[in-house]
């Protein structure tokens, strides 16, 4: 079983959907989604994205260059990284279950 850190299930987040997105793009969705809670540096970034490369979750795509510029490394999810994202989120909500079953949050209405 993977663990994945919190950055990296953001990154996986991001590219869920079947976008191809540039590490801008993804730093950018991540802080829109957490209303800025989470700011990815590039170095913190490109780490995870190295990693999760290495480990099958994520693939580099070619994508086109943008007016006239150098072409941006883009990335893609892989089937095992939505298997993954999947069983992270899964378990995340049992640990929300969790907390509702202490009254650390409201139920659900």
């Amino acid at each position: 079983m993977t663990v994945l850190s919190p950055q990296a299930f953001q990154i996986l987040l991001s590219l869920a959907g079947g976008a191809e997105l540039h590490g801008y793009a993804i730093v950018q969705d991540i802080r829109e989604r957490t209303s800025g809670e989470m700011q990815l540096t590039a170095s913190t970034l490109y780490a995870a994205i190295k990693r999760m490369v290495d480990t099958g979750l994520l693939v580099e795509v070619d994508a086109p260059a943008e007016s006239g510029g150098a072409p941006r490394r883009c990335y893609r999810i892989t089937r095992s990284g939505l298997a993954t994202a999947r069983r992270e989120a899964e378990s995340l909500a049992r640990t929300v279950d969790m907390a509702r079953q202490k009254r650390l949050l409201p139920g659900r209405t």
